[in-house]
C-alpha cells in the first residue's frame, strides 16, 4: 500500500486549528498507518518538499514568508484544504488590516501601546516582512477545499480527512461541516 503524503502548515493564526488536530486522539494511530507525514509544525522538516498529495493549510497569509510559502505549497501539492477560519477568510489574524495596513499596525503595537521599549521588531532574516493586507488562502493560490471552524473539531476534521484518503472527496455540507467560529 503506498502511503499518502500529508502535511501541515501553520501561517498566521493560533494553531488552534493543529490543536484540533491532535484531538482526533486514536484516530491518528489510523492516520499514521496511511500517510507519510512529509511537513508540520509539528515535525522538524525545514523544506516543504515535492509531490505532496494532500496539506491542510491554517491561518492566513500575512508575511512575506507566508506569500513565498504558500505559492511553492501549490506548485508541490495535488490538494490544498483551507483549514480554519484564518484560512476561509483571515478571521482574526484579518483584524489587523483594519489598522490600515502594515505600517499602521506596527506603529499602533509597538510604539503607541506599548509602555516600555517603544521598538519596532526589525531583524533582517529573522522578522519576516509584514504584507500590507492579511488575506485568506484563496486569494493567493487555488484552494480545493474549504474547512472552517475555530477551530474546527476533530469530527469535522476527520470527516474531511478520511474520504480524501480512500481518493474521494469529502462533503462539506451541514451544519456541523460548514459552521464558522
Amino acid at each position: 500500500m503506498t502511503k499518502i503524503k500529508l502535511a501541515t502548515v501553520w501561517l498566521g493564526g493560533c494553531s488552534g486549528c493543529h490543536m484540533s488536530f491532535l484531538d482526533l486522539d486514536e484516530w491518528l494511530i489510523d492516520l499514521a498507518a496511511q500517510v507519510d507525514i512529509v511537513y508540520s509544525p509539528i515535525a522538524d522538516i525545514k523544506e516543504y518538499p515535492e509531490n505532496v498529495d494532500l496539506v491542510l493549510v491554517e491561518g492566513a497569509i500575512a508575511n512575506e514568508e507566508h506569500l513565498e510559502l504558500i505559492y511553492k505549497i501549490r506548485e508541490r501539492t495535488k490538494t490544498i484544504v483551507s483549514f480554519g477560519d484564518c484560512a476561509v477568510t483571515g478571521n482574526v489574524t484579518a483584524l489587523r488590516n483594519l489598522a490600515g495596513g502594515a505600517e499602521p499596525a506596527l506603529q499602533l503595537a509597538y510604539i503607541q501601546a506599548a509602555n516600555i521599549h517603544q521598538q519596532i521588531p526589525n531583524s533582517p532574516g529573522i522578522v519576516p516582512p509584514l504584507l500590507n493586507k492579511v488575506v485568506p488562502v484563496h486569494k493567493v493560490v487555488t484552494v480545493d477545499i474549504y474547512l472552517p471552524g475555530c477551530p474546527p473539531s476533530a469530527d469535522r476534521i476527520r470527516a474531511a480527512i478520511a474520504p480524501l484518503l480512500k481518493g474521494e472527496k469529502p462533503e462539506i455540507i451541514g451544519r456541523e461541516m460548514i459552521k464558522f467560529g
